[in-house]
Protein backbone atom coordinates (compact mmCIF):
# COMPACT_ATOMS: atom_id res chain seq x y z
CA UNK A 1 0.00 0.00 0.00
CA UNK A 2 1.57 3.47 -0.97
CA UNK A 3 1.48 6.12 1.67
CA UNK A 4 1.29 9.44 0.38
CA UNK A 5 3.40 11.89 2.57
CA UNK A 6 1.82 14.08 4.41
CA UNK A 7 3.29 18.28 5.37
CA UNK A 8 5.57 18.29 8.22
CA UNK A 9 6.20 22.05 8.04
CA UNK A 10 6.04 25.17 5.71
CA UNK A 11 7.89 28.61 6.16
CA UNK A 12 8.35 31.43 3.72
CA UNK A 13 11.70 32.63 2.03
CA UNK A 14 13.53 35.56 3.93
CA UNK A 15 15.61 37.87 1.88
CA UNK A 16 19.36 38.47 2.60
CA UNK A 17 22.24 39.79 0.79
CA UNK A 18 25.13 37.32 -0.36
CA UNK A 19 28.48 37.68 -2.38
CA UNK A 20 29.31 41.05 -3.58
CA UNK A 21 26.20 42.58 -2.64
CA UNK A 22 23.62 39.98 -4.23
CA UNK A 23 19.66 40.63 -2.86
CA UNK A 24 18.01 37.06 -2.90
CA UNK A 25 15.20 34.87 -0.86
CA UNK A 26 16.58 31.92 1.30
CA UNK A 27 14.17 29.51 1.09
CA UNK A 28 16.51 27.79 3.57
CA UNK A 29 19.84 27.95 5.31
CA UNK A 30 21.80 26.84 8.38
CA UNK A 31 18.81 27.34 10.72
CA UNK A 32 16.79 24.92 8.87
CA UNK A 33 19.20 22.30 7.51
CA UNK A 34 19.69 19.55 9.91
CA UNK A 35 15.97 18.87 9.02
CA UNK A 36 16.58 18.97 5.70
CA UNK A 37 20.01 16.20 5.16
CA UNK A 38 21.57 15.85 2.99
CA UNK A 39 20.97 19.57 1.82
CA UNK A 40 22.21 22.67 2.83
CA UNK A 41 20.76 25.43 1.43
CA UNK A 42 18.29 26.93 -0.97
CA UNK A 43 18.15 30.50 -2.55
CA UNK A 44 16.06 32.07 -4.87
CA UNK A 45 17.43 34.65 -7.03
CA UNK A 46 14.99 36.34 -9.17
CA UNK A 47 15.31 39.83 -10.08
CA UNK A 48 13.82 42.72 -12.35
CA UNK A 49 16.16 45.33 -10.59
CA UNK A 50 19.83 45.19 -12.23
CA UNK A 51 21.26 46.95 -8.99
CA UNK A 52 20.65 43.91 -6.91
CA UNK A 53 22.17 41.01 -8.77
CA UNK A 54 24.94 42.42 -10.73
CA UNK A 55 27.54 42.53 -8.09
CA UNK A 56 27.34 38.64 -8.27
CA UNK A 57 29.77 36.47 -6.80
CA UNK A 58 33.41 37.30 -7.45
CA UNK A 59 35.92 34.07 -6.78
CA UNK A 60 35.59 32.37 -3.98
CA UNK A 61 36.24 28.70 -2.49
CA UNK A 62 34.65 25.62 -1.78
CA UNK A 63 34.99 22.04 -0.42
CA UNK A 64 32.97 19.57 0.88
CA UNK A 65 29.61 20.01 -1.25
CA UNK A 66 28.09 20.50 -4.58
CA UNK A 67 25.74 23.69 -5.89
CA UNK A 68 23.27 23.64 -8.05
CA UNK A 69 21.90 26.13 -10.05
CA UNK A 70 19.29 26.80 -12.14
CA UNK A 71 18.58 29.66 -14.09
CA UNK A 72 15.42 30.70 -15.37
CA UNK A 73 15.85 34.00 -16.84
CA UNK A 74 19.08 36.13 -17.95
CA UNK A 75 22.97 34.38 -18.03
CA UNK A 76 25.34 33.86 -15.04
CA UNK A 77 28.91 34.15 -16.50
CA UNK A 78 30.96 30.91 -14.92
CA UNK A 79 34.95 30.57 -14.13
CA UNK A 80 36.78 28.14 -12.16
CA UNK A 81 39.63 26.53 -11.70
CA UNK A 82 39.55 23.42 -13.37
CA UNK A 83 39.55 25.47 -16.45
CA UNK A 84 35.36 26.08 -16.93
CA UNK A 85 34.34 29.30 -18.26
CA UNK A 86 31.23 29.96 -19.92
CA UNK A 87 27.35 31.07 -19.46
CA UNK A 88 24.55 29.56 -17.95
CA UNK A 89 21.96 30.53 -19.65
CA UNK A 90 17.71 30.40 -19.12
CA UNK A 91 16.82 26.66 -18.67
CA UNK A 92 20.32 25.60 -17.89
CA UNK A 93 21.45 23.26 -15.16
CA UNK A 94 25.50 23.56 -13.27
CA UNK A 95 26.12 20.89 -11.60
CA UNK A 96 29.40 21.42 -9.37
CA UNK A 97 31.20 19.05 -7.04
CA UNK A 98 33.30 20.79 -5.58
CA UNK A 99 34.55 17.62 -3.34
CA UNK A 100 38.12 18.55 -2.27
CA UNK A 101 38.24 22.24 -3.13
CA UNK A 102 37.73 24.51 -6.26
CA UNK A 103 38.01 27.76 -6.65
CA UNK A 104 35.20 29.63 -8.91
CA UNK A 105 32.94 33.15 -9.67
CA UNK A 106 29.48 33.52 -10.55
CA UNK A 107 28.70 36.75 -12.48
CA UNK A 108 24.53 37.52 -13.18
CA UNK A 109 23.05 39.17 -16.14
CA UNK A 110 19.97 39.75 -16.57
CA UNK A 111 18.00 39.39 -19.85
CA UNK A 112 17.29 42.11 -22.33
CA UNK A 113 14.21 43.27 -19.88
CA UNK A 114 16.40 43.26 -17.36
CA UNK A 115 15.30 40.57 -15.31
CA UNK A 116 17.61 37.98 -13.82
CA UNK A 117 16.22 34.65 -12.11
CA UNK A 118 17.35 31.04 -10.85
CA UNK A 119 17.93 28.87 -7.71
CA UNK A 120 20.83 28.09 -6.51
CA UNK A 121 21.03 24.72 -4.02
CA UNK A 122 23.75 23.43 -1.78
CA UNK A 123 23.88 19.87 -1.31
CA UNK A 124 26.59 18.12 1.13
CA UNK A 125 28.66 15.35 1.05
CA UNK A 126 29.60 12.28 3.10
CA UNK A 127 32.74 11.97 4.93
CA UNK A 128 33.87 9.38 2.62
CA UNK A 129 33.60 11.91 -0.24
CA UNK A 130 34.24 15.15 0.97
CA UNK A 131 38.21 14.87 -1.12
CA UNK A 132 36.86 13.19 -4.03
CA UNK A 133 38.02 14.62 -6.83
CA UNK A 134 35.81 17.99 -7.97
CA UNK A 135 33.69 18.24 -11.06
CA UNK A 136 31.42 20.36 -13.40
CA UNK A 137 28.53 19.37 -15.41
CA UNK A 138 26.97 22.12 -17.66
CA UNK A 139 23.75 21.27 -18.60
CA UNK A 140 21.91 22.62 -21.40
CA UNK A 141 18.07 23.48 -21.97
CA UNK A 142 18.59 21.27 -24.42
CA UNK A 143 19.35 18.36 -23.19
CA UNK A 144 16.65 18.21 -19.97
CA UNK A 145 13.86 16.14 -20.99
CA UNK A 146 10.28 17.19 -20.63
CA UNK A 147 7.36 14.73 -19.75
CA UNK A 148 4.04 14.94 -19.60
CA UNK A 149 1.62 13.38 -17.04
CA UNK A 150 -1.30 11.51 -17.15
CA UNK A 151 -2.75 13.98 -14.33
CA UNK A 152 -1.95 16.69 -16.54
CA UNK A 153 1.50 17.90 -15.43
CA UNK A 154 4.56 18.91 -17.27
CA UNK A 155 7.61 18.06 -15.36
CA UNK A 156 11.59 18.89 -16.13
CA UNK A 157 13.47 15.97 -15.29
CA UNK A 158 17.39 17.38 -14.04
CA UNK A 159 17.79 14.26 -11.69
CA UNK A 160 15.72 11.15 -11.01
CA UNK A 161 13.07 9.83 -13.21
CA UNK A 162 9.66 10.39 -14.13
CA UNK A 163 7.22 8.08 -16.23
CA UNK A 164 10.93 5.93 -17.16
CA UNK A 165 12.28 9.06 -18.55
CA UNK A 166 15.73 10.10 -16.61
CA UNK A 167 17.38 13.02 -16.06
CA UNK A 168 20.69 13.68 -17.41
CA UNK A 169 22.60 14.29 -14.38
CA UNK A 170 23.30 10.50 -12.88
CA UNK A 171 25.76 8.84 -10.66
CA UNK A 172 25.61 11.66 -7.39
CA UNK A 173 26.18 10.38 -4.06
CA UNK A 174 23.15 11.33 -2.06
CA UNK A 175 20.92 10.35 -4.84
CA UNK A 176 19.17 13.32 -5.74
CA UNK A 177 16.07 13.99 -7.65
CA UNK A 178 15.57 17.37 -8.83
CA UNK A 179 12.38 18.28 -11.03
CA UNK A 180 10.58 21.83 -11.85
CA UNK A 181 6.45 20.95 -12.00
CA UNK A 182 4.07 23.17 -13.93
CA UNK A 183 0.35 21.84 -12.96
CA UNK A 184 -2.13 23.56 -14.91
CA UNK A 185 -5.40 24.27 -12.78
CA UNK A 186 -7.92 21.77 -12.49
CA UNK A 187 -4.65 19.25 -12.57
CA UNK A 188 -2.72 17.34 -9.82
CA UNK A 189 0.15 15.50 -10.01
CA UNK A 190 1.37 12.27 -7.40
CA UNK A 191 4.72 11.46 -7.37
CA UNK A 192 6.77 8.18 -5.89
CA UNK A 193 9.80 9.14 -3.59
CA UNK A 194 12.20 6.49 -1.90
CA UNK A 195 11.17 5.91 1.65
CA UNK A 196 13.46 7.48 4.29
CA UNK A 197 14.51 10.44 1.78
CA UNK A 198 14.33 14.03 2.36
CA UNK A 199 11.67 15.13 0.01
CA UNK A 200 10.77 19.01 -0.32
CA UNK A 201 9.25 21.74 -2.74
CA UNK A 202 9.45 24.88 -3.43
CA UNK A 203 6.80 27.28 -4.57
CA UNK A 204 8.32 29.35 -7.80
CA UNK A 205 4.48 30.59 -8.55
CA UNK A 206 0.89 30.21 -8.22
CA UNK A 207 -0.54 27.85 -5.49
CA UNK A 208 -1.93 24.28 -4.91
CA UNK A 209 -2.59 21.95 -1.99
CA UNK A 210 0.70 19.84 -1.28
CA UNK A 211 -1.22 17.68 1.14
CA UNK A 212 -3.48 15.44 -0.01
CA UNK A 213 -5.23 15.10 3.49
CA UNK A 214 -5.86 18.55 3.91
CA UNK A 215 -5.61 17.93 7.55
CA UNK A 216 -4.25 21.10 9.98
CA UNK A 217 -0.93 20.47 11.22
CA UNK A 218 1.30 21.36 14.40
CA UNK A 219 3.92 23.95 14.05
CA UNK A 220 6.97 22.38 16.67
CA UNK A 221 9.09 25.44 16.06
CA UNK A 222 8.36 29.11 15.61
CA UNK A 223 10.52 31.68 14.09
CA UNK A 224 10.38 34.80 12.03
CA UNK A 225 9.91 32.59 8.74
CA UNK A 226 7.01 30.98 9.64
CA UNK A 227 3.85 31.60 8.85
CA UNK A 228 0.35 30.22 9.86
CA UNK A 229 -1.46 28.01 6.87
CA UNK A 230 -5.21 27.91 6.47
CA UNK A 231 -6.77 24.85 7.21
CA UNK A 232 -6.20 23.25 3.82
CA UNK A 233 -2.98 23.70 3.33
CA UNK A 234 -2.80 26.23 0.21
CA UNK A 235 0.99 26.71 -0.52
CA UNK A 236 1.52 29.78 -2.40
CA UNK A 237 4.61 31.42 -3.85
CA UNK A 238 8.23 31.87 -1.99
CA UNK A 239 6.99 28.74 0.39
CA UNK A 240 8.86 25.52 1.96
CA UNK A 241 7.06 22.73 1.87
CA UNK A 242 8.86 19.67 3.70
CA UNK A 243 7.53 16.41 3.62
CA UNK A 244 7.44 13.93 6.27
CA UNK A 245 7.68 10.70 5.84
CA UNK A 246 5.89 8.38 3.23
CA UNK A 247 6.10 6.85 -0.36
CA UNK A 248 4.84 9.40 -2.87
CA UNK A 249 3.74 12.70 -2.53
CA UNK A 250 0.23 14.18 -3.52
CA UNK A 251 -0.57 17.74 -5.56
CA UNK A 252 -3.50 19.73 -6.70
CA UNK A 253 -3.79 22.86 -8.36
CA UNK A 254 -7.81 23.48 -7.93
CA UNK A 255 -7.60 27.73 -7.29
CA UNK A 256 -4.47 28.26 -9.71
CA UNK A 257 -1.56 26.91 -11.63
CA UNK A 258 1.59 26.35 -9.72
CA UNK A 259 5.27 25.38 -10.50
CA UNK A 260 7.24 24.21 -7.90
CA UNK A 261 10.92 22.68 -7.66
CA UNK A 262 10.55 18.91 -6.03
CA UNK A 263 13.52 17.95 -4.80
CA UNK A 264 14.45 14.86 -3.05
CA UNK A 265 17.80 13.07 -1.29
CA UNK A 266 19.46 10.48 0.65
CA UNK A 267 20.18 11.67 4.27
CA UNK A 268 23.69 11.53 5.53
CA UNK A 269 23.44 11.71 8.92
CA UNK A 270 26.83 12.48 10.12
CA UNK A 271 28.40 15.70 12.16
CA UNK A 272 28.19 18.87 10.02
CA UNK A 273 30.82 21.93 10.63
CA UNK A 274 30.22 24.56 8.25
CA UNK A 275 31.69 27.96 7.86
CA UNK A 276 30.70 30.01 4.56
CA UNK A 277 31.31 28.17 1.34
CA UNK A 278 33.37 25.30 3.47
CA UNK A 279 31.29 22.38 4.72
CA UNK A 280 33.21 19.63 6.63
CA UNK A 281 32.33 16.85 9.39
CA UNK A 282 34.70 18.67 11.84
CA UNK A 283 35.90 22.33 13.56
CA UNK A 284 39.57 21.07 12.89
CA UNK A 285 38.69 20.08 8.85
CA UNK A 286 37.20 24.33 8.65
CA UNK A 287 40.31 25.46 10.24
CA UNK A 288 42.66 23.17 7.99
CA UNK A 289 40.43 24.25 4.79
CA UNK A 290 41.23 28.28 5.62
CA UNK A 291 44.54 27.37 6.16
CA UNK A 292 45.01 26.13 2.74
CA UNK A 293 43.20 28.99 0.99
CA UNK A 294 45.38 31.45 2.74
CA UNK A 295 48.46 29.59 1.65
CA UNK A 296 48.31 28.58 -1.90
CA UNK A 297 47.35 24.56 -1.12
CA UNK A 298 43.81 24.21 -1.10
CA UNK A 299 43.57 23.42 -4.90
CA UNK A 300 44.19 19.39 -4.92
CA UNK A 301 42.96 18.57 -8.27
CA UNK A 302 45.84 19.24 -11.61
Amino acid sequence: MTLLRSIREVWRSRPTIEGAGVHLKRAFGNQEAPRLDPFLLLDDFRSDDPSKYLPGFPWHPHRGIETITYVLEGDVAHGDSMGNRGDISAGDIQWMTAGSGIVHQEMPRGNAQGRMGGFQLWANLPASHKMMDPRYRDVKRSEIPEVSTEGGAKVKVVSGRVNGVQGPVRDIVTDPEYLDVFVPKGAGFTHPVKRGHTVFAYVVEGSAYFDQGRDPYARKEVGRNYFDMERECLCGPESLVHYGEGDAVSITAEKAAVRFLLVSGKPIGEPVAWYGPIVMNTSEEIRIAFEEYRNGTFIKHR
